[in-house]
C-alpha cells in the first residue's frame, strides 16, 4: 500500500522519479568546477577532460545561469546495476592522453586553488565520503566511524610542491528496488551517488586493447603526477559499482542536506526567541505605561498644567508631520524596501513548504528574481501614497525614481563584478543574452508595474495626520550625545542582529562554501522575530527622539532601524577573515561586492519595517492627545 501512496504522491514539478530497468543507461552529467578559495566557478570542459563525440548543454533556467552551472554530458558509460571493474575513458584502446604544457599548467593551477568537480547522475550531485574517527573513548574508536560527505570530488591534491591529479574515479551508485507485479521486470531508482577519486600512475594502470584496465594493489601504486613544466602522459579511467539501498527515493536528498555536520542550533534559536520576546514584552510595557501617563497628563483639564511648562513630545505636535528633505528619495527607498519585504516573505514561505528544494536547481534564484519584478506593484503603491502624504506632486519622476534607484545600484555593482568574472573566463559570469533578458524584465515588467502601483497610490487619499503642521518650524534644542545618529544606529542594531546571526552563519556558508541551505522553517521564524524586533526598537528610538523635542524623525528612523545592517557588515568582514581562505584580489572583490549588495538590501528591508512601525506609532500617540 505504501508504494501506491508513494507513486501517487505529490511531486514538485520537474523532480518526479525516473524508473530504470536493468541495463538502462544512467546518464552522468557534469555541472561545474568550484572552489571556495577563488569563488569563481568554471565549466567542466575548461579543463582537458575526456570529451564525448557530441557535447550537448542542457537548457537552463535563470537561477542556474546566475549560479554558474553549465550542465553538460560526459563520456562515462554507466548502466543500471551493471558493474565495471576498470575501463579507459577516452583514446581507445590504451593510448595515453597527452597533456600539453599549457594544459598541465592549467590543471596544476586548479589543483593548487583547491577546485572540486561536480557531477550529477539522475539529478543527484556526486559526493565524496569522508570517514574519520570522532573524539570518543579509545575502545569505541574501533567501532564507530563518523561519516561526512562533501560535495563533488577534489580535482587532485598537492604533496610538497608536486601536483597529483585524480585520474581514476570509482563511482559507487546506490539503487532502491521498487515493488512491482510478479511477472514484470524489476525497476530501480537511483538514491545515492558517491565517488572515490584516486590518482594512479600511467605505468600502474595496465590497460589492454579492449580498453579494460587493472587497478594496482592499494599499497604499491604511485600517484599520477602532473608536472606543469612539461608534457604529461596519463590515462583517464573509471569503475562502477552498484549497491542496493533501503533509502526511499523521496528521502534521497537527506544525506546531502545534513552534510555539514552542524547540530542545528535549536537551542540558540529558542534562546533568541526568548530573549526577543522578553525584551519586547518589557519594552511594550514601559512604552505603554509611560505613554498612558503622558497622555493622561496632557489631557488633564486645565489644572495646574497651565502654570507648568509643557515638556516632552506634545511640544513638537505642530512640527512632527512636517515633510522631510528629499521626500522623493525617501519614498523611493521605502518603496524598494516594501518590494524586498514582499519578495522575501513569499520566497521564504514557499521554500518552507518545500517547493524550492535544492533538487530543482536554480529554482530559488529564479523565483526571487521574478517575484521582485512582480512585487513592483506593491512597492510603487506604498511609495506613491507616502510621496503624496509628504506633499510631493511630481509623481512620474517619483515612480521612475522608485523603479530605478535600488535596482539600478544592484545592476551597476553586479555589472562591474561581472566584468571582472568575464576577464577570468569563469562560468559564473552572466552571459550577455541573460543580461539583456534581465534588463528587459526590469524595464518590461518591473518598471510598468511600479508605475501602475505608483499611479494608484498617488491617486489614493494620503495618510491622514492627526495634527496640523505649524507655519513656522520650531527651534530644536541642543541634543545630548547619546541622541547622535551613529549611537542610535549602534544601539538599534544589536537586538535584531542578535536574533538572527546564527542563521546568518548558515546562509553565508551556503553562499560562499557551496553548501546547501534548506532550513527555511527556521528562517521563517527568524524573519518574524526580525520584523518584531525591528519594529519595537524603532518605536522606542522615535519615542526618545520626540521626547528630546527633535521632530526630524523621518530619515532618521529609516537610517537607525537599518542599524543591524551595520552589524551584518562587521560579521561579513569577520567571516571573511576567519572562515574563508581567500587570498587573491578578484575573489576578495567579489566577496565584498556581493556583501555590499546584501548589506544594502538588508538595510532597506529593516529600515522600511522600522519606518512604517514608527509612523504608525507617531500617528497613534498624536491622535490620543487633545490639542487646542
Amino acid at each position: 500500500m505504501s508504494d501506491l501512496c508513494e507513486s501517487d504522491s505529490f511531486y514538485v514539478p520537474g523532480v518526479a522519479p525516473i524508473n530504470f530497468h536493468r541495463n538502462d543507461p544512467v546518464e552522468i552529467k557534469a555541472v561545474k568546477l568550484t572552489s571556495s578559495r577563488t569563488q569563481l566557478p568554471y565549466e567542466y570542459y575548461s579543463l582537458p577532460f575526456c570529451q564525448p563525440t557530441k557535447i550537448t548543454y542542457k537548457a537552463e533556467n535563470l537561477g542556474e545561469v546566475l549560479r554558474g552551472d553549465r550542465i553538460v554530458n560526459t563520456p562515462f558509460q554507466v548502466s543500471m546495476s551493471v558493474e565495471k571493474k576498470c575501463e579507459v575513458l577516452c583514446n581507445f584502446p590504451n593510448k595515453p592522453v597527452t597533456l600539453t604544457v599549457e594544459q598541465s599548467k592549467l590543471i596544476a593551477e586548479r589543483i593548487r586553488e583547491d577546485y572540486y568537480v561536480h557531477l550529477i547522475a539522475d539529478n543527484l550531485p556526486v559526493a565524496t565520503r569522508l570517514e574519520f574517527y570522532s573524539n570518543r573513548e579509545e575502545e569505541e574508536k574501533k567501532k564507530e566511524k563518523d561519516v561526512q560527505f562533501e560535495h563533488g570530488y577534489r580535482l587532485g591534491f598537492m604533496d610538497g610542491n608536486k601536483f597529483y591529479l585524480h585520474n581514476h574515479l570509482s563511482f559507487i551508485l546506490y539503487y532502491h528496488r521498487e515493488d512491482v507485479e510478479e511477472n514484470q521486470e524489476p525497476t530501480y531508482r537511483v538514491v545515492r551517488f558517491e565517488v572515490i577519486p584516486q590518482s594512479i600512475k600511467l605505468e600502474d594502470l595496465k590497460a589492454d586493447e579492449k580498453g579494460m584496465c587493472t587497478l594496482p594493489e592499494a599499497t604499491g601504486s604511485a600517484p599520477q603526477e602532473i608536472d606543469p613544466s612539461k608534457e604529461n602522459q596519463m590515462l583517464f579511467t573509471y569503475s562502477v559499482h552498484w549497491e542496493e539501498s533501503d533509502i526511499k527515493w523521496a528521502s534521497r536528498w537527506d544525506t546531502y542536506l545534513t552534510m555539514s555536520d552542524v547540530q542545528i542550533h535549536w537551542f540558540s534559536i529558542i534562546n533568541s526567541v526568548v530573549v526577543v520576546f522578553f525584551l519586547s514584552g518589557i519594552l511594550s510595557m514601559i512604552i505603554i505605561r509611560t505613554l498612558r501617563k503622558d497622555i493622561a497628563n496632557y489631557n488633564k483639564e486645565d489644572d495646574i498644567e497651565d502654570t507648568m511648562e509643557e515638556s516632552g513630545w506634545k511640544l513638537v505636535h505642530g512640527d512632527v508631520f512636517r515633510p522631510p528633505q528629499y521626500p522623493m528619495i525617501l519614498s523611493s527607498l521605502l518603496g524598494s524596501g516594501i518590494q524586498l519585504f514582499c519578495m522575501i516573505l513569499i520566497v521564504i514561505f514557499v521554500a518552507m513548504l518545500g517547493m524550492l528544494s535544492p533538487s530543482s536547481r536554480g529554482a530559488l534564484m529564479t523565483t526571487a528574481c521574478f517575484l521582485f519584478m512582480f512585487m513592483g506593484v506593491f512597492g510603487g503603491f506604498f511609495a506613491g501614497r507616502l510621496y503624496r502624504t509628504l506633499k510631493g506632486h511630481r509623481w512620474k519622476k517619483g515612480a521612475f525614481c522608485t523603479a530605478t534607484l535600488y535596482p539600478g545600484v544592484v545592476f551597476g555593482i553586479c555589472f562591474v563584478l561581472n566584468c571582472f568574472i568575464w576577464g577570468k573566463h569563469s562560468s559564473g559570469a552572466v552571459p550577455f543574452p541573460t543580461m539583456v533578458a534581465l534588463l528587459c524584465m526590469w524595464f518590461g515588467i518591473s518598471l510598468p508595474l511600479v508605475y501602475l502601483g505608483y499611479y494608484f497610490g498617488f491617486r489614493k487619499q494620503p495618510y491622514d495626520n492627526p495634527v496640523r503642521t505649524n507655519q513656522i518650524p520650531r527651534q530644536i534644542p541642543e541634543q545630548r550625545w547619546y541622541m547622535n545618529k551613529f549611537v542610535g544606529i549602534l544601539m538599534a542594531g544589536i537586538l535584531p542582529f542578535g536574533a538572527m546571526f546564527i542563521e546568518l552563519f548558515f546562509i553565508f556558508s551556503a553562499i560562499w562554501e557551496n553548501q546547501f541551505y534548506y532550513l527555511f522553517g527556521f528562517l521563517f521564524l527568524v524573519f518574524i522575530i526580525l520584523v518584531v524586533s525591528c519594529s519595537q526598537i524603532s518605536i522606542v528610538m522615535v519615542y526618545f527622539q520626540l521626547c528630546a523635542e527633535d521632530y526630524r524623525w523621518w530619515w532618521r528612523t529609516f537610517l537607525v532601524s537599518g542599524g543591524s545592517a551595520f552589524y551584518v557588515l562587521i560579521y561579513a568582514i569577520f567571516y571573511f577573515v576567519n572562515k574563508l581562505d581567500i587570498v587573491e584580489f578578484i575573489p576578495s572583490l567579489l566577496y565584498f561586492g556581493y556583501t555590499a549588495l546584501m548589506v544594502l538590501s538588508f538595510w532597506l528591508l529593516t529600515g522600511t519595517i522600522g519606518f512604517y512601525a514608527a509612523y504608525m506609532f507617531v500617528r497613534k500617540i498624536y491622535a490620543a492627545v487633545k490639542i487646542d
